[in-house]
């Protein structure tokens, strides 16, 4: 892999886990509305959608507009209290940006929120280029994050690599022809992703100097 020059990131799952600060947003506006809230593996599983999405199987239409608004409201806290970095994650970064790599986040995550958890983890000094799903008119597993990315640098696909730690990561990866790898530090069973066929699989975030 000498010839990789660009390597983009997913952000939930892959560098941070902010399961917890999204499921104590997501329980907040179960009660605000009075409906049910779900446990921590239940809130697991919807995440990498984007906040919209997760909310939208819950919500009534007319209330979504508003669970939303609560929901983001409630988040800019959440995640300051409950989220954190994998470990190794910041190591990682700072050895690849040394070598010189090109770094980039590719995030369903409003951009907003990506950027709260890039500054409290104190990791965007890292980043070369951040572009999450609103700022796209398609999220993934769309192409469209991707090849924009790639684009930005002028860099040839066959120089990228994407990590990323769902399903929709690997589809993502595929479908705009980067070499994919993933990690199995999130929402995704490693039986779901094996089915999806991606470059490479890894356990941890801080596996992936091990493949450079």
């Amino acid at each position: 892999m000498k010839n990789i020059k660009l390597i983009i990131f997913d952000l939930d799952g892959t560098l941070v886990d902010a399961y917890a600060a999204i499921a104590s947003s997501f329980n907040y506006v179960m009660c605000k509305f009075g409906l049910k809230t779900q446990n921590l593996g239940v809130v697991r599983r919807l995440v990498g959608w984007g906040d919209l999405n997760l909310l939208k199987p819950y919500v009534s239409k007319s209330d979504l507009n508003n669970a939303l608004s609560l929901y983001r409201k409630h988040h800019q806290v959440s995640l300051l209290k409950y989220s954190r970095l994998y470990p190794g994650a910041e190591l990682l970064l700072r050895s690849l940006k040394k070598q010189g790599y090109k770094l980039a986040v590719a995030s369903n995550r409003p951009s907003k929120f990506s950027r709260i958890l890039l500054r409290h983890h104190q990791i965007d000094v890292f980043f070369d280029y951040i572009l999450c799903a609103d700022q796209a008119k398609y999220g993934k597993p769309h192409p469209e994050i991707l090849n924009r990315i790639v684009k930005k640098f002028s860099f040839k696909k066959s120089q990228a690599l994407y990590v990323g730690d769902m399903v929709i990561d690997a589809q993502a990866g595929r479908r705009a022809q980067i070499n994919t790898i993933i990690v199995t530090s999130g929402s995704s069973s490693k039986l779901d992703i094996k089915q999806e066929k991606p470059f490479k699989i890894i356990s941890a975030i801080m596996r992936l100097s091990d493949l450079l």
